[in-house]
């Protein structure tokens, strides 16, 4: 029987959200993405180089490697693997993750690593399914299944500082969104004096208080402000005593 495909093992043992040894000056550096073809992670700037392998995006999760079921059942068969939700879609951690069980009690629990589950649910982790239809099957092949086209899913971000030529060569469902731009370039010569405007009807209807706004004072007259002074309480009287 078939043990591990190469690509199974890599995505268990490589080591990813670390830097990237050939992009160490970049920035978003972190490998994120496990190319099956070459069974090696892989940071986003790498992409360019691996623009026609299946490539599989790895997320976090409570400090643990998780990938999306949706991905994942395109390669594998993940039934009574246990999911969560994540960002409104459902992820199955890679590796397992033991835990003692201090009492016997009903319930559920996964067949490699003692894990609280639910139910129907017998695997908390892909891991822990392929050990055990190794340990009880002694083959893999019947659970794998044929994919030759894997690309990142469509909510994959792409570092704003990739180059022209490396965005030309990137999967085309990857999303490229730019956090960076400054929220005051959306105004033009237009958005400021509509501030100047609202600036000084602001400071006519303050005028008592003196709240003058920095854009919109110059445009203050002499006469409001000589009111605007002229508007203090004067001294106060005490009523005759009887």
């Amino acid at each position: 029987g078939i043990r591990k495909p190469a690509w199974l093992d890599a995505l268990y043992t490589q080591k990813f959200f670390v830097g990237c040894s050939i992009h160490e000056t970049a920035k978003k550096n972190e490998k994120n993405i496990c190319c099956l073809d070459c069974c090696s992670s892989i940071c986003p700037h790498c992409l360019s180089s691996h623009r026609n392998h299946r490539l599989l995006q790895v997320r976090r999760y409570v400090y643990h490697d998780v990938v999306r079921l949706e991905d994942l059942e395109k390669l594998i068969d993940c039934s009574n693997v246990q999911a969560y939700t994540i960002n409104s879609a459902k992820v199955v951690f890679i590796k397992k993750r033991p835990q003692n069980r201090h009492f016997k009690g009903s319930g559920n629990y996964c067949t490699s690593c003692d894990r609280s589950l639910q139910e129907p649910y017998i695997h908390c982790s892909l891991g822990c399914k392929v050990d055990f239809v190794l340990k009880h099957y002694k083959d893999l092949s019947p659970f794998l299944r044929t994919c030759n086209t894997l690309l990142l899913s469509p909510d994959f971000l792409i570092p704003h500082d990739l180059g022209d030529e490396e965005m030309t060569n990137e999967t085309p469902n990857s999303t490229i969104v730019d956090y960076d731009e400054p929220m005051s370039s959306s105004l033009g010569s237009s958005g400021s004096d509509d501030m100047s405007m609202v600036c000084t009807d602001f400071v006519r209807k303050k005028r008592s208080a003196l709240y003058v706004c920095g854009r919109s004072a110059n445009k203050v007259s002499e006469e409001d402000m000589a009111i605007s002074m002229s508007r203090r309480k004067g001294i106060p009287h005490r009523s005759p005593l009887c």
